[in-house]
C-alpha cells in the first residue's frame, strides 16, 4: 500500500508536475513578512467551504482559518490577510501545498500514506462514510448493485467490506458523482456523510437520503483536518492552539465557539444528520492530550 502510494504521488508531484518543495522560507517568516496567508480550499463543499447566498466563502473551514488568521495576528503583532486559492481535489492540492504556492489546506482527513508528505493540524471535524440513495432504497437492496466511490482508498475499502458483491464505480469529482447517481449510472454514492448531506441539500435533492441513519453507526469514522507544509513547527503549534480553543471553549460553554460549531452541525446547524453529543465527545478526546486552555467568564 505504501509503496503503492508513493509511485502515485512522487509520479503525480515530480515527474508530471515537476514540483518540488521550497524550503527557503517557512509559512511563519512568510506571513510574518507580506502579512498574507494562503488557504488552499474547495469553493463549493458544503458545509466546509462554499459561496453562501450573499456570495461569500463561507462554511466551518472558514471559521476554522478565520481562528488561525486572528491567533497569528495575536503571535505577530500584525494584520494578516487572508487569500484563497480554488483547489477541488487532493491531486490539486498536494503540489500547490508543496512547491509552497499555498500555506494549508483544509476538509482533509489523514491516513498514514499522506503523512509521509504533509504535517495535520489538530483535527476540528468528526464525520463518517455513509450513502447518498434515492428514497425507498434499503441498504439490504445494495448487495449487488453498483456503488460509486470518492478518490479516496479509506472509502473504497470500507465499500468493499460493506458490499464485497457490489460493483465500486470511481468517481472524480463530487459533482460528477451526482449526476451519475441522478441519471441511475449508479444506485449509490458513498463518501464523506457531511459532504454528502450537504450536497443533497445544496442541490435540492429532496427525493435522496443518507444511509445508514444518524442513529446508526457509519462504514468508517475519522477526523478532518489542515494539511501544511513539512518542517512548519511554528505555525503548525499555532494553528492547533487556535483549533484546541475553539473545541475548548464549546465544551465550557464560550458563546464565540458555541455558535460556531451550532452554526454548522445539529438541530439548528447546516447539517443535521450529527449527533451534537458525537461533537462534544470528538473534542473531549481531541483535547485531553493538551494542555487546558482557560477562558474568561
Amino acid at each position: 500500500m505504501l509503496k503503492k502510494l508513493s509511485l502515485i504521488l512522487v509520479s503525480t508531484l515530480l515527474f508530471i508536475t515537476g514540483v518540488k518543495p521550497i524550503v527557503a522560507e517557512t509559512i511563519i517568516e512568510s506571513v510574518a513578512r507580506n502579512g498574507r496567508l494562503v488557504v488552499g480550499t474547495s469553493f463549493d463543499l458544503v458545509p466546509y467551504a462554499y459561496f453562501n447566498q450573499k456570495e461569500e466563502l463561507d462554511g466551518y473551514s472558514i471559521d476554522i482559518v478565520k481562528l488561525i488568521q486572528k491567533q497569528l495576528e495575536q503571535e505577530l503583532g500584525k494584520t494578516v490577510e487572508l487569500y484563497f486559492v480554488e483547489t477541488d481535489s487532493l491531486a490539486e492540492t498536494f503540489p500547490k501545498l508543496i512547491s509552497g504556492e499555498i500555506d494549508i489546506a483544509c476538509n482533509t482527513v489523514f491516513t498514514w500514506q499522506r503523512d509521509q508528505y504533509v504535517d495535520y493540524t489538530m483535527r476540528y471535524s468528526v464525520s463518517g462514510i455513509r450513502l447518498l440513495v434515492p428514497k425507498g432504497t434499503s441498504l439490504n437492496s445494495l448487495a449487488n448493485k453498483k456503488i460509486g466511490v470518492p478518490p479516496a482508498a479509506f472509502v473504497k475499502d470500507a465499500m468493499k467490506l460493506a458490499y464485497p458483491r457490489a460493483t465500486l464505480v470511481p468517481m472524480e469529482t463530487l459533482t460528477k458523482a451526482v449526476e451519475a447517481l441522478k441519471a441511475g449510472q449508479v444506485d449509490a454514492l458513498a463518501g464523506d456523510s457531511l459532504i454528502l448531506d450537504g450536497a443533497r441539500q445544496r442541490l435540492a435533492l429532496d427525493n435522496y437520503k443518507i444511509l445508514p441513519r444518524q442513529s446508526k453507526k457509519p462504514y468508517g469514522r475519522y477526523g478532518v483536518g489542515c494539511i501544511v507544509p513539512e518542517n512548519n513547527s511554528t505555525f503548525l503549534n499555532i494553528a492547533n492552539y487556535a483549533i484546541a480553543k475553539m473545541m475548548e471553549g464549546y465544551l465550557v460553554g464560550d458563546r464565540e465557539s458555541v455558535d460556531i460549531v451550532n452554526k454548522w452541525f445539529g438541530p439548528e446547524g447546516v447539517i443535521e444528520i450529527i449527533d451534537p453529543k458525537l461533537v462534544k465527545e470528538f473534542y473531549e478526546n481531541m483535547i485531553i492530550n493538551h494542555e487546558q486552555i482557560p477562558f474568561r467568564n
